[in-house]
């Protein structure tokens, strides 16, 4: 009897092991729970929302730029229907004023040209004539644009006694303005920037930072159009901003790259010490 309940025992069947699979899993992926991962994680999740504000403010100032320079064509074309103003009323000139039509009076003086400007695809040069008005200082008026070399015979003699102008307010030119270049020695009766600070120089008296391109030339010449003003137009600032975004976006899908690429590396590493490919007091992330 002790033999047969002995035989039945030899022969039972082992018990089944449990499944592995849950803790298996489990200790993989306990490497999340590490100081090391923790600081990982919250660099992650920090991180990504930073290059994603970044990436929107910079794509806002692109947009920002874009309507601006819409704007500011339209403004140029709104002001060609507004009534004149006084000079006065319009200094000095800004964003909002730069292209309004002004209304100045006064004797003209000093002329000069002003060389290499162009007129569509044409080079030439601007007839610029002090217009001198009560208050003492002299307003630069662009009277017209003849084309070619410029020539103070070609330039026609400003109007004598007293006038009254109107044309299209500008700020004072600097170089690299739409063109302006900065050019020196210069014949005598020459400039090369229409501005306050560089025709003080050139005449004895006070000059208003400012001038003005009349509605319509004089003698024959071809009046000078408005330009937009300064930093309203799509220029390289706003394609830097344009691509400051791009920049941004890429960091950011760049954070989300590395981290899958860590994560991954990780389990990988902690698969195989789980299985005894390796070593599992080998510190993890050590292997490349």
């Amino acid at each position: 009897m002790d033999n047969f309940a002995r035989g039945r025992a030899t022969r039972a069947h082992p018990t089944p092991n449990p499944p592995q699979s849950a803790p298996y899993r489990g200790s993989v992926y306990r490497f999340l729970l590490t100081p090391r991962w923790w600081g990982i994680n919250v660099f992650v999740l920090l991180a990504i929302p930073f290059c994603i504000f970044m990436g929107s403010w910079q794509l806002s100032r692109f947009e920002a730029r874009v309507q601006a320079h819409h704007s500011a064509d339209e403004q140029v074309e709104t002001a060609k229907k507004e009534a004149a103003r006084p000079l006065a009323d319009l200094l000095p000139v800004d964003q909002a004023t730069s292209g309004k039509r002004a209304a100045v009076s006064g004797r003209y003086g000093k002329q000069l040209l002003v060389p290499d400007r162009q007129l569509g695809d044409k080079n030439g040069f601007y007839v610029l004539t002090l217009l001198r008005t009560d208050s003492g200082q002299a307003l630069p008026v662009v009277r017209g644009w003849l084309p070619g070399k410029a020539d103070a015979a070609k330039a026609p003699a400003a109007p004598t006694g007293e006038v009254t102008v109107t044309g299209a307010l500008q700020a004072s030119e600097a170089p690299g303005d739409n063109g302006v270049g900065a050019q020196s020695g210069l014949p005598s009766g020459q400039t090369a920037a229409i501005s306050a600070a560089t025709l003080v120089n050139l005449v004895p008296y006070k000059v208003y930072d400012a001038w003005i391109t009349l509605d319509k030339a004089d003698s024959g010449m071809t009046a000078v159009p408005a330009t937009v003003p300064d930093n309203s137009g799509l220029d390289l600032k706003a394609f830097q901003n344009l691509g400051y975004t791009g920049e941004w976006f890429v960091f950011a899908g760049f954070v989300v790259f590395m981290w899958f690429r860590l994560l991954r590396r990780e389990v990988e590493f902690a698969r195989d010490a789980a299985l005894g490919i390796v070593p599992e007091e080998e510190p993890v992330g050590v292997r490349a």
